[in-house]
């Protein structure tokens, strides 16, 4: 019989074990190639345009799909070789070489790699132009989506897969040369090694690994705080640290360490649920905790990375109400073309100004002692203050005597990070002579444009006092960049009635006053740009949390569907003494509630003080980003634990 000939009726008599191997690599190359082709399309490239970083982050995340996508087939690669071990075994026994083995492996693997990157391509040219208008839906772009094919995303898939095909091959190659010949007979019987006692040394262990998470969740908490006390990268670095190894050590110990505790209070007399689902844990914990733990860390990696871009693109709108708070903001008067214009289309409007003048005052007040010290004395900053006649259009109730002032505009990190507290003691400079202000109130509204304020807190003083500072500056020739903002407020159904010969002014002005070196703020135009930066951000880091999500969630599928295998001896013995087929899948579904639940339990604890302890920095709003993402990332695990049910449900039916 010729090589070839062996290599097809062996792959025929070995499709049942073929099968999981070529999904995972259809799957891969649908992912990689559908990624690939998107980059391309046409209506994606106009609609990323004005997000400078899009090209940058979909080439980034080329290469993070890969390493997912390596990552994946390497271990489903490693399952495929345990699970035909034996043959490959009696391949030896029969007289071939181990060379000769290693060839036959090597042309299987050609077929295998060649069929599944056409079929893989196939289907991804289909989901490719799935995958692009989600993406134009998400960046608000109208545009009629065609099919790109493109010689580009086919030569780079064949590449990338080519050169994953060559490590497959090494790896086959070096696991079929150092094994021996018994070894090949018994490696898909091998088990963990069983826990004989459980010592103390293993409880202290346990112990420590739930010590480590509870820290690292402490000091997230903290990180942007005044607690903090320390380097920010540093702090970060400790928990990922302490949070990694801690989620090892419950893995190999603490869990093992309950379960004992379990065990031991049920005094030998254990239920069948507690044969099929305890006991193969804690005798399995030894290998799977490096396995269990790589999942978790991931699925709180890619939950937390997609859920602070979620978080982005969620706020989108409050984010740029906060940056330009109302709908056209203007500066020293040069709304004047841009109202005039207005007028002449017959457009209502309404306009609020705010008065500006400048301040100094004394940061060393509020911010945390550790960086007052490394300010070296440089504490005194220069803000705005707005008179309180102005601001008692948001806060008509509020009174101001001479020694009080009120921040407001104070959000965001700075607001976490330096938190100003009601009644403290503030020092305030007035064309260089101290006076002492006590903090009323603090406001997280913005009433200032972004571009006046930098995000820097914003001081509200009654009348008086503004006067008082006004006349100050003017006899000391201090110079005030902005004295006066308008914000533009246009009636809802005027807008909607004429948005784009608003729109179209708008654009027409802004082009003139920017010769002028100045321009219009617009709330829409922030809006747009914000929805284009972060939707291509949510975008892409969906795409690989779902890479994430899909390549966990399988290796979890594959290792189920490889430990059914070994098990399926126990399941006939247990039917043969007379348990029901019901009564034994109770047990492997406790068994999976562990496997599926535990690791997506914590990773969803991880993720969620992750994403906790810095959401601020990217938006407005928490809870319903991270209730969505974590609801998707749950249902999907609960799709894998049912499908590796049904398959264990197979597996007991064929046990008589």
């Amino acid at each position: 019989m010729k090589l070839s000939q062996l290599v097809f009726k062996s792959m025929l008599k070995n499709i049942r074990h073929y099968y999981l191997y070529f999904f995972a690599l259809i799957f891969s190359v649908t992912l990689y190639f559908s990624f690939e082709t998107l980059q391309y399309n046409p209506s994606v490239i106009e609609a990323t345009t004005r997000s400078g970083s899009a090209s940058a982050g979909f080439g980034a995340a080329t290469y993070m799909l890969y390493a997912i996508v390596l990552v994946f087939v390497l271990y489903a690669n490693h399952l495929f070789i345990r699970r035909r071990s034996k043959e490959i075994g009696l391949y030896q026994l029969i007289g071939m070489t181990k060379g000769l083995v290693i060839r036959l492996i090597v042309l299987e693997n050609i077929v295998i790699f060649a069929g599944s990157v056409v079929i893989g391509m196939g289907i991804g040219l289909l989901s490719s132009r799935l995958f692009a208008m989600i993406l134009l839906k998400v960046l608000n772009f109208e545009a009629v989506v065609k099919m790109t094919f493109r010689s580009e995303a086919v030569v780079s898939t064949a590449l990338m897969f080519g050169l994953l095909l060559v490590i497959i091959l090494i790896q086959m190659a070096w696991m079929v040369h150092r094994t021996t010949l018994l070894a090949l007979f018994n490696q898909s019987k091998q088990t963990d090694e069983k826990v004989k006692r459980f010592s103390l040394l293993n409880m202290v262990m346990g112990v420590i690994g739930l010590a480590l998470i509870a820290y690292g969740y402490y000091k997230s908490t903290i990180l942007f705080s005044a607690e903090s006390g320390g380097d920010l990268f540093t702090n970060m670095l400790l928990i990922l640290a302490t949070t990694i190894g801690g989620t090892f050590l419950v893995f190999r110990f603490s869990v093992a360490f309950v379960l004992n505790i379990f065990r031991s209070r049920k005094q030998g007399h254990l239920s069948l649920g507690d044969v099929l689902a305890l006991t193969p844990i804690m005798h399995r914990m030894k290998s799977n905790s490096k396995s269990l733990t790589l999942i978790t860390v991931m699925t709180a990696f890619s939950l937390a990375i997609t859920t602070l871009s979620y978080i982005s693109y969620y706020s989108s709108q409050a984010t740029a109400e906060q940056e330009v708070p109302g709908d056209y903001i203007a500066v020293n008067g040069n709304e004047t073309a841009f109202l005039g214009a207005l007028d002449e289309q017959g457009i209502s409007y309404q306009t609020e100004a705010i008065h500006l003048e400048q301040i100094e005052i004394d940061n060393a007040d509020f911010l945390p002692d550790y960086l007052v010290e490394t300010m070296n004395g440089q504490t005194i900053s220069t803000s705005y203050v707005v008179s309180l006649a102005d601001y008692t259009r948001f806060y008509p109730e509020l009174v101001l005597k001479n020694d009080e002032i009120v921040v407001t505009s104070y959000n965001g990190f700075s607001a976490k990070f330096a938190a100003i507290d009601p009644g403290k003691q503030m020092k305030v400079f007035i064309a260089g002579e101290q006076s002492q202000k006590v903090i009323k109130a603090v406001h997280e509204d913005a009433i200032l444009s972004w571009r006046l304020t930098s995000s820097a807190p914003v001081f509200v003083v009654n009348d008086a006092v503004f006067e008082q500072i006004k006349v100050a500056n003017t006899a000391a020739n201090v110079r005030v960049p902005y004295i006066v903002q308008t914000a533009i407020q246009i009636d809802e159904t005027q807008m909607n009635a004429h948005q784009q010969q608003i729109e179209n002014l708008y654009k027409t002005t802004n082009a003139n006053l920017l010769k002028e070196g100045s321009k219009l703020s617009s709330q829409e135009a922030v809006k747009q740009d914000n929805l284009n930066l972060f939707g291509t951000t949510i975008f892409v880091t969906a795409f690989l949390g779902l890479a994430f999500l899909l390549a966990t969630g399988s290796i979890l599928y594959f290792k189920q569907m490889s430990e059914a295998d070994e098990e399926a001896a126990s399941y006939t013995i247990l039917r043969k003494i007379g348990f029901t087929e019901q009564e034994v899948l109770r047990g492997i579904m406790l068994k999976q509630l562990f496997n599926f639940g535990v690791p997506l339990l914590i990773g969803l604890l991880h993720s969620y003080f992750a994403v906790k302890s810095g959401w601020f920095m990217f938006g407005t709003e928490l809870v319903t980003p991270l209730v969505i993402t974590m609801s998707l990332y749950i249902a999907m695990y609960i799709v894998f634990a049912i499908l590796t049910i049904n398959y264990y449900k197979k597996i007991i039916k064929q046990a008589l």
